[in-house]
């Protein structure tokens, strides 16, 4: 039988310490962390970027079929993720939980296995946070600092007239990976049968495991580039490209045949009866970036094969369209995913 420690016997204080005590930190702007206060951070003239993000159980993610050390990593990530579309690199974070009698402190070490993993992968140092006890479920909050060159930050308002648009990666993969994962908890609960994930690999990691495209900033600061809108896909690209086109002033052309897809995802999508172009406009949580770049960029981008070219800036009085695979041009949809309704 698996250990059960009862988190009420070490306090409130005994378990920061506990859930804290190998902290080693790898940033020097990191200066004092937790045990204090507050934080103390020293960007050294740099600029700083914050965000933050509030995930709760049953609306942000379902424990039924999320291993908490999964969660862990994907609370960091998401926020992470905030930060790179910035154009900025995280450098540290605060976490804060609340949590019902249910967890066992053996629970919660599995949820931090899940932060430290994302803190080393990612280089970035925790700091502080807070822990509270929660009448129901388990509530997450996640702040994450960054640092850029001073006026280097990227926001959603620069999109050009002409500007192509950009995205990394592939996308529906974690709208898919949804979708499988509710199919088969529902299975579950009608007749107690074990889930059958079909080999679908991708999508569930997609779905519970997301990496911050990290690798994309490295790439614009080695090849020089600074986009001139930004932002990640977490509601869906039809959504996300009408925050750019919005705060920009613009509007835009998408084509269909452009998207990128994972080729077993796209065959899982019509096994459902899915499209996948409706999987990648409106499905979210790809936490891929999608941005803005002059032409004069194009030929630096070409050369990244985790970058495709989807479209273009258009004047605001053109309207956003999708040009399907057969030519015919529809308007776009923010259908993304709407967190404020269940």
């Amino acid at each position: 039988m698996d250990q059960r420690t009862e988190i009420g016997s070490l306090g409130e204080f005994g378990l920061i310490e506990h859930l804290t005590k190998n902290i080693e930190f790898k940033n020097a702007s990191s200066l004092l962390g937790v045990g204090d206060d507050a934080a103390v951070i020293d960007h050294f003239g740099r600029q700083t970027v914050i965000s933050t993000d509030l995930l709760i159980e049953g609306i942000h993610f379902d424990l039924s079929y999320t291993p908490l050390k999964h969660l862990g990593y994907k609370a960091v990530v998401v926020n992470l993720s905030d930060i790179y579309a910035m154009n900025a690199i995280p450098t540290q974070i605060v976490i804060s939980i609340a949590f019902s009698n249910r967890f066992s402190l053996e629970a919660l070490d599995e949820f931090y296995a899940g932060v430290y993993a994302a803190c080393e992968f990612y280089n970035v140092d925790l700091v502080g946070g807070d822990t509270s006890s929660s009448q129901k479920g388990f509530i997450i909050s996640v702040t994450a600092i960054g640092e850029v060159a001073p006026d280097s930050f990227v926001k959603r308002s620069g999109a050009n007239v002409h500007d192509l648009i950009c995205v990394s990666g592939e996308l529906g993969g974690a709208f898919l990976g949804l979708t499988l994962m509710e199919r088969e908890k529902k299975i579950f609960e009608e007749t107690g049968a074990q889930p059958d994930l079909e080999g679908q690999t991708n999508i569930i990691g997609r779905l519970l495991k997301p990496e911050a495209r990290k690798d994309i900033i490295e790439f614009f600061a080695a090849s020089e580039i600074i986009p001139t809108s930004m932002i990640d896909v977490s509601d869906g690209i039809s959504s996300d490209i009408m925050h750019i086109c919005k705060q920009s002033d613009t509007g835009c052309v998408l084509y269909e045949d452009k998207l990128p897809f994972n080729e077993e995802a796209k065959a899982f999508a019509y096994k459902l009866q899915l499209d996948p172009t409706a999987c990648a406009l409106s499905g979210g949580e790809d936490y891929e970036l999608l941005f803005t770049v002059s032409q004069e960029d194009y030929e630096k981008i070409k050369s990244n094969p985790s970058i495709s070219v989807i479209g273009y800036i258009t004047a605001p009085a053109e309207g956003k369209h999708l040009i399907t695979r057969a030519g015919n041009k529809h308007e776009l949809v923010a259908q993304g995913w709407n967190h404020l309704k269940k």
